[in-house]
């Protein structure tokens, strides 16, 4: 079989929390590191600045592309199926884009740090769809943000990378509010005290918080992307498997069927794979039942039955194989949807990596070979 690309992002866990990272300047001041509520100075700060720089809640990152077509034409269904070498050609990067390239901590190419590797490598279906990006000291010292980002149909390379620079400031602007929200208000600790490790009071309100922001990022982003006007989205999207790392609090919210794996050690010492998120792809059953009641299908083609697909109610295309993605507006009238599923680790010193990765790696490799 033959695969698009292939990318692998590794977050290592320093034992030195409080080491910066080389691309700081050696000049800068030392950063006293906040945990839990504190860390919310640091957030308002970044939130500022990205006010002050003019981002606003709609963020536009990338350059021109053809736009949707108008009310009068017929849209052209795309199979997902099949290849694109579709290019995007628009006018050059935004103020914000260069802003975010020059961003100390926040790395978007092959190249790793004290704190994460990154890699991608071009596949042979055309261009490269795949994006990533490790953010160190995202809003306070402490805090990491990754994230791997799959993109498929016509544009999917432009949705990927628009979803990568946008993403994480609709995550920390929704952070700070809702933190604000709650403030002074019980946290829910019904639902979070059935999350491993979630016995103290700080993590379950981290996590509730964390979680709350994921949400409604991921929500915001959607209905930037269907309202975006020089992407068009209708046959075209991205997965995401994002984290937040602060301190020893892992979340992880996943969209689409790329993979968060951990690296751990067993009571030998042995490192052994522990797989963080699951593939939502459209043949689990909890995915199968929510499309097929949306009057979307589900099957598989005849040349590849261990592939199920995502299909309209009398079409046969556009045969998204994940159940979840940002974008392909064809779809999210039938079941598709781009709600992420959030989980909760408490890390311990026997955690030594987590491995963030789209399926090119999956389809090929086991937990156990990625990990060793």
């Amino acid at each position: 079989m033959k695969f698009d690309t292939e990318l692998t992002e590794v977050i290592r866990y320093p034992r030195n929390q409080s080491k910066l990272s080389e691309t700081e300047s050696k000049t800068d001041p030392p950063v006293e590191s906040r945990k839990g509520p504190d860390c919310m100075v640091g957030l308002e700060c970044f939130l500022d600045l990205v006010r002050a720089l003019g981002m606003g809640s709609c963020l536009s990152l990338e350059g021109g592309v053809p736009s949707s077509p108008g009310p009068g034409n017929k849209r052209r269904k795309r199979r997902v199926t099949g290849n694109s070498s579709a290019t995007a050609v628009g006018p050059p990067s935004s103020n914000l884009e260069m802003w975010l390239h020059r961003v100390p901590g926040r790395q978007f190419l092959n190249g790793s740090s004290d704190f994460a590797s990154l890699f991608s490598k071009q596949g042979k279906k055309g261009v490269n769809q795949d994006a990533m990006i490790a953010w160190e000291n995202f809003g306070s010292p402490d805090t990491i943000f990754c994230g791997v980002f799959d993109g498929h149909g016509p544009f999917g390379h432009v949705v990927a990378k628009k979803v990568r620079d946008a993403l994480p400031l609709k995550l920390t602007s929704q952070w700070v509010l809702t933190h604000n929200t709650k403030k002074g208000a019980a946290s829910d600790t019904k639902e979070a005290a059935s999350y491993q490790d979630h016995k103290d009071k700080e993590h379950c309100e981290l996590f509730m918080t964390l979680k709350d922001s994921f949400l409604k990022a991921f929500k915001v982003m959607d209905k930037e992307l269907k309202l975006h006007p020089r992407i068009d989205c209708f046959c075209s999207g991205t997965t995401a498997v994002t984290l937040v790392k602060q301190g020893q609090d892992l979340v992880i919210a996943n969209v689409g069927d790329s993979r968060a794996l951990l690296g751990t050690r067993d009571e030998d010492g042995s490192l052994v794979a522990v797989q963080l998120t699951v593939d939502l792809k459209p043949n689990l059953p909890r995915e199968a039942e929510r499309i097929m009641l949306c009057k979307g299908r589900v099957f598989a083609l005849q040349n590849e039955p261990e592939v199920a697909r995502v299909w309209l109610p009398n079409s046969n295309s556009p045969g998204l194989a994940m159940a979840r993605a940002f974008g392909d507006f064809c779809l999210k009238d039938f079941g598709l949807i781009s709600v992420p599923d959030i989980s909760y680790r408490r890390l311990t010193e026997k955690d030594e990596f987590v491995v963030l990765a789209t399926d090119g790696i999956w389809d090929v490799l086991s937990n156990e070979e990625v990990v060793k």
